[in-house]
């Protein structure tokens, strides 16, 4: 039987073009800001993922399933009602950051927010910092 192919892999379409081509002005604006605010965060440069997710970094994971493959460190997707930031290490280590940072819900690797006026920007700053540190720890290129 062949292995399944991961669905959500870096493309070569622009980033720029992507967070242009969205149709909501305000959702637009905060995607820039969070761009942004993620790329500073976390040192890398943003690629696309998949068909809506703006990534930083890459690991390359290997389960021990045997399923393997490539993601990115840290990222986030405008959907149509709330962003979705990507925290890959989960948010059990970041119990104190997350009291602190506003508004928001979780689900195991995901953070979402309605509006970025929701969060302390500087708090989701320093979450992506440390997660992105955490994946390097365990995940080292």
């Amino acid at each position: 039987m062949a292995k399944a192919k991961n669905k959500t892999v870096e493309t070569e379409v622009s980033v720029a073009d992507f967070l242009d081509g969205l149709k909501d002005d305000k959702q637009r604006e905060e995607s820039k800001i969070l761009l942004a605010l993620m790329a500073e965060a976390s040192g890398f440069p943003a690629k696309m993922w998949g068909g809506s997710i703006v990534g930083f970094g890459k690991y390359h994971y290997k389960y021990e399933s045997g399923r393997e493959g490539d993601a990115c460190r840290t990222g986030f997707s405008p959907r149509s009602k709330k962003f979705s930031v990507y925290i890959m290490p989960g948010f059990s280590e970041y119990k104190d950051l997350m009291v602190k940072l506003g508004k928001h819900k979780v689900g195991k690797s995901c953070l979402y927010i309605n509006k970025l006026a929701d969060v302390k920007l500087e708090v989701l700053k320093e979450l992506v910092q440390i997660s992105v540190k955490h994946m390097a720890d365990k995940y080292p290129e």
